[in-house]
């Protein structure tokens, strides 16, 4: 079957709330949570440890951790950045987490009705993810967001919470046994871990809604809530309407709402995030996609540290939805700008555990 009718198939049949899982599942977000790699480094157990990707990455840790060594960076100053999408979590089933999170919300809530205009967006959007059709207009980067944080508008952060907790309980269309709020790719899981346990400040550096991420990574990752960066929504007052916040006061009778879409962290509004919110030069930077290539740069250009930058390939074609094209055009694009291609075919020994198969049995 082919890929775009196996996912319409599914998302017809399973993209709904209270759709229910096959018992046998991946690990569990609280498993996740339990998955430790100590500073050594000598108790990795998912990747393959000849893989290129596997040993420059703990090469590099050990350099840079020995007070001995030239490359010694202070705890201080090591600062490790992540993208999610594709880099920590699934974004294949069949595309990012809050993009499916949004159709959801737009196509599929009968307790919701969207504005005409946001629902026929999310149409087109729904048609580009499975029929390859191109999206309408230009700046569909910025575009989507708009019209993603248009219909979650006047949820409380409870509220909105509650929705992404919900979701993250449905399957991963594509693979069996995996819940979305599970898909977590565990030898970067324990990337993760390793780097907390030789004292690097991890941080997730998102093009995904921030708080969706913050939801999304809480009791799965070991990092912390205030690390996570990402687009931006506006949150004001539930009872503020058009008042400007500095003319208004929060009452005892108000709640913080979700507003219309602020900031897209995406590209080089990335590098900016960082300045931003971290105000320190990342040393390591793990991504997927060219819009992790401002982010990696930062991270390699003008640094006074040692500095890598890994690039995920989603060469996995067996045991993940992978697209060997992007892989391929990935690869290259690593050769040419000095990146270190993680290939999840073959530098991983699993993905998700062994009882997650792709739906159409390939």
């Amino acid at each position: 079957m082919k890929k775009s009718k196996l996912f319409a198939a599914v998302l017809a049949a399973t993209l709904t709330f209270g759709a229910a899982a096959d018992d046998t599942s991946a690990a569990t977000r609280a498993e996740l949570s339990q998955i430790s790699v100590n500073q050594k480094g000598s108790n990795f157990k998912y990747w393959n440890k000849n893989a290129q990707s596997y040993q420059k990455l703990v090469s590099y840790v050990k350099d840079v951790t020995d007070k001995k060594s030239k490359n010694y960076i202070p705890p201080a100053d090591r600062i490790a950045v992540f993208d999610l999408d594709g880099t920590l979590v699934c974004e294949t089933t069949p595309s990012y987490f809050e993009w499916m999170l949004y159709l959801e919300r737009a196509l599929n809530d009968s307790n919701y009705r969207p504005p005409t205009e946001e629902k026929e967006y999310a149409q087109a959007v729904r048609d580009y993810i499975i029929n390859h059709k191109p999206l309408p207009g230009k700046d569909n980067d910025r575009r989507e967001a708009k019209s993603q944080e248009a219909v979650f508008a006047d949820l409380t952060l409870d509220e909105y919470e509650d929705y992404v907790k919900k979701f993250m309980e449905t399957p991963a269309e594509g693979l069996t046994n995996l819940k979305r709020g599970d898909s977590f790719y565990l030898p970067m899981v324990e990337v993760v871990s390793y780097l907390n346990a030789n004292k690097f400040k991890t941080f997730v550096v998102s093009g995904s809604d921030r708080q969706t991420v913050r939801i999304l990574v809480d009791g799965a990752l070991p990092i912390d809530t205030d690390n996570i960066i990402g687009t931006d929504s506006w949150y004001h007052a539930a009872n503020q309407g058009d008042t400007d916040g500095l003319s208004y006061l929060y009452s005892s009778k108000d709640k913080v709402v979700r507003g219309e879409f602020v900031y897209k962290n995406l590209k080089m509004n990335k590098v900016t995030s960082i300045v931003r919110d971290i105000g320190k030069q990342p040393v390591l930077a793990f991504g997927n996609s060219s819009g992790d290539f401002s982010m990696f740069n930062y991270t390699l250009f003008g640094n006074k540290y040692k500095s890598m930058a890994f690039s995920l390939l989603c060469d996995d074609l067996e045991r993940e939805l992978g697209n060997m094209k992007k892989a391929d055009a990935m690869r290259a694009d690593c050769e040419k700008n000095g990146y270190v291609p993680v290939s999840m075919r073959d530098d991983f020994a699993t993905i998700y555990g062994d009882n997650v198969k792709r739906a159409d049995g390939k």
